[in-house]
């Protein structure tokens, strides 16, 4: 088994921005964590491609937790490969799958109501793409302290950046897939996008939990990978 690092660029306001989804190998079989934004679906697929491994492959697609740009194309990836199974926690289930207002909904729609005039349109756009996001089942739920993949991924609960958010640690290969827990700030990890974290003190906590894990490699779904 192996993990590699997808590096998606995309511009968005005349600039050039990065994500980072992982792609887990084994053997033959392909997991894919975390979807990207709505029709990112052709970029991953090329990201996927240019590393040797085909798409066609794919088995599971992990979402480490609803956000517009983890579960953006996960529908078109679900239609494509029917028979991809996607894997959340428990409390992200019924956000992905649309049974329940999403908590990112609910927070942007409770921003927009105290922006200024001047933020009034930026903040009704990211409303609407919220609202624009289209649902999928989730296959399977996890908890936390549950292993997948053969025995060989735990699934560490990572609260904070959303209430259900998940990482996920492969022991054998001293490695973290952080999702949104944890960002790359130099040659250190700290908390993802703290302006958008459901709860910061958990947040913090979730943090030091992923750093406790003393791993080689962790894998951050936004400025890329840390290497100690």
């Amino acid at each position: 088994m192996n993990i590699i690092e997808l590096a998606i660029e995309f511009e968005y306001h005349g600039q050039n921005y990065y994500i980072y989804p992982s792609l887990i190998v084994s053997g033959e079989e392909l997991t894919l964590v975390d979807a990207g934004y709505p029709q990112f679906m052709p970029r991953i697929e090329d990201a996927i491609l240019k590393h040797g491994h085909d798409p066609q492959h794919l088995q599971n697609i992990i979402i480490t937790h609803y956000d517009d740009d983890h579960i953006g194309a996960l529908e078109d990836f679900k239609l494509k490969y029917p028979a991809v199974t996607v894997i959340a926690s428990e409390a992200e289930a019924p956000f992905i799958s649309g049974k329940v207002k999403s908590e990112r909904l609910v927070q942007a729609e409770a921003l927009l109501a105290q922006m200024s005039a001047e933020d009034q349109a930026s903040g009704e756009e990211f409303v609407q793409l919220l609202q624009d996001l289209r649902h999928v089942p989730v296959d399977m739920t996890v908890r936390d302290g549950e292993w997948i993949l053969n025995n060989k991924c735990q699934i560490i609960a990572t609260p904070g950046h959303t209430s259900g958010h998940i990482s996920l640690y492969f022991p054998e290969l001293s490695s973290v897939i952080t999702g949104d827990a944890a960002v790359k700030e130099g040659e250190v990890l700290a908390v993802a996008n703290p302006q958008y974290c459901l709860d910061l003190e958990s947040a913090a906590d979730s943090l030091s939990r992923l750093i406790d894990l003393k791993a080689q490699t962790y894998y951050c779904y936004h400025e890329g990978q840390l290497r100690l």
